[in-house]
């Protein structure tokens, strides 16, 4: 074997439905591995980050026409991130009649208007933040090492 030679370690697997899940619900590939505390954490982690941007700055701080570049980290969070883009492009947004976003005058319609201050930036960091993050755990969920459950040795009680 030379040592340009690329090889997966015998202690490695691939195991892409994993990763499947874990993209589709945050923390169900670990949940699937068998490793249920750990999914129910990165599950609650990630998912915690991401609403609590959304929290922090609004349903607009996840947009995929108007701020593309941070919803191509926001997408990393799965179904839920377009999920909430959609309610937000369909019930939140304002739109002129030909479709394109608008900021009507200052009045009563409040879904006019972004987050106050810079809220609405570290809402859409946070959910950012959240899809790199779970991107991170499905590539855990694909390549779990392979992990041999060792019985560990009672101690004799000594007489």
């Amino acid at each position: 074997m030379t040592p340009h030679t690329i090889h997966q370690s015998s202690d490695e697997r691939f195991n892409p439905i994993a990763g499947i899940l874990a993209y589709l619900l945050p923390g169900l590939g670990h949940w699937y591995l068998g490793e249920a505390k750990r999914g129910i954490l990165i599950g609650v982690g990630v998912l915690w980050l991401f609403f609590g941007g959304v929290l922090i700055g609004g349903i607009d701080s996840v947009d995929r026409v108007e701020d593309k570049w941070w919803f191509v980290g926001q997408a990393g969070v799965g179904p839920i991130a377009f999920a909430v883009d959609l309610v937000h492009q369909t019930q939140f947004k304002v739109v002129d009649d030909e479709g394109r976003p608008h900021t009507p005058p200052p009045g009563p319609d409040a879904r006019a208007s972004k987050s106050i201050g810079h809220a609405n930036e570290v809402g859409s960091l946070f959910g950012a933040i959240a899809g790199m993050l779970n991107i991170m755990c499905v590539i855990d969920a694909m390549w779990r090492p392979r992990t041999e459950r060792r019985a560990v040795p009672r101690r004799e009680a000594s007489a």
